[in-house]
């Protein structure tokens, strides 16, 4: 298999938009994306309150727009998402993307809102592992992704479902609908679907990743916030997805999206066939934050209804009305528990004590 290159940099808050552009060009940013083609901006929500670790930082937005203006891709468009339990417009306020969008006059669109784009059927050449069998009545993805470039924009964090995430989950919410959650218990193999989509829909694919606080625990929200001050970035998604985890400490070749997207040649997860590039990248090479997922309320939940003994009933309580219950069940864990009472205290002891805080409240005044 053909040698992937991912490029690392560590960084601080005094230097960090000039550090991305460095690691965007280490990474082959000019030559992963075709200079004649849009380029979408798919940045990570995944909780729409600002907490460290979970969502694409401001710099780390802000550094990529200027990183692709330098190589030359001006015409940039940020797409969004939602999910049943995060809120596009309150993420993209909280977490100060709107004054990026504004000074660098980068429109918005939704993939939920019909003006904004329309929803079609795909016929993968590709062979499907799962969401053929999922969705039988078609693979719906957005028309507007259609020949254009995408940049993914994720952080270094676990996740309680697939052990970590990054750059292929980031597609999860951008290429399928609402319906998505239908694909919960063939997770790692909808990944790997979604890449391969994504590989015959877009002209171009790169990726920088934010690890500058990264996310240990049970992601992608309820997160211990570790400042690591580093930022990846290549072209090939499942590469930077096995850098990220083996920093965290975890096998790539045992996450299953990981292996098996490398066993399908759709990117390197075999960290010994990828070329590192960067900042101590030696030190990298061996480097382990002993990361762990552990587990939380909501995902006691998921492990029973999605890969536990209720599995086989998923349609009765996924595919009817019964939906709403766990929609809000989830909302009011998340956002009525958690927030006020867990992790605000957290997110307000980040913001007044670590370097990274400072900034993000420095983007809070613009």
């Amino acid at each position: 298999m053909t040698k992937a290159r991912v490029a690392l940099v560590r960084t601080t808050p005094q230097t960090v938009l000039e550090d991305t552009a460095r690691l965007c060009a280490l990474a082959g940013l000019k030559e992963a994306l075709d200079p004649r083609a849009t380029t979408i901006l798919k940045d990570n929500i995944s909780w729409h309150f600002p907490f460290p670790g979970a969502n694409t930082t401001p710099w780390q937005l802000e550094g990529t727009i200027l990183a692709l203006q330098k190589s030359g891709f001006t015409d940039q468009v940020c797409v969004q998402n939602k999910t049943v339990v995060t809120d596009a417009f309150k993420g993209e306020d909280l977490n100060h993307y709107l004054p990026l969008f504004k000074k660098y006059e980068i429109p918005v669109r939704y993939n939920f809102k019909d003006e904004d784009m329309t929803w079609v059927t795909h016929r993968p050449k590709a062979r499907m592992h799962v969401l053929d069998q999922i969705f039988p009545e078609g693979i719906q993805v957005p028309d507007f992704f259609f020949g254009k470039n995408i940049v993914h924009l994720p952080t270094v964090k676990c996740h309680i479902y697939t052990t970590t995430t990054g750059a292929m989950k980031n597609a999860f919410g951008g290429l399928l609908n609402t319906r998505r959650h239908y694909t919960h218990s063939w997770i790692h193999q909808t990944l790997v679907d979604l890449l391969a989509i994504q590989k015959e829909i877009h002209s171009g694919l790169f990726a920088v990743m934010d690890g500058t606080t990264a996310g240990n625990g049970p992601g992608p929200r309820t997160m211990i916030p570790v400042i690591k001050n580093v930022m990846l970035a290549s072209s090939d998604q499942v590469a930077i997805d096995a850098v990220a985890a083996k920093l965290m400490g975890f096998d790539p070749m045992s996450l299953e999206y990981l292996r098996v997207a490398h066993e399908d040649g759709l990117g390197v997860a075999d960290v010994r066939e990828i070329e590192l590039v960067g900042d101590d990248v030696e030190v990298a090479r061996t480097e382990n934050w002993h990361f762990s997922v552990g587990d939380n309320g909501a995902s006691r939940v998921g492990d029973v209804l999605w890969f536990g003994p209720l599995k086989r009933l998923q349609k009765l309580f996924f595919h009817t009305p019964l939906l709403h219950l766990f929609v809000a069940g989830s909302e009011s864990y998340h956002d009525l528990y958690r927030w006020p009472f867990v992790d605000k205290p957290v997110y307000e002891k980040w913001l007044r004590e670590t370097p990274w805080g400072g900034l993000f409240q420095a983007y809070a005044r613009r």
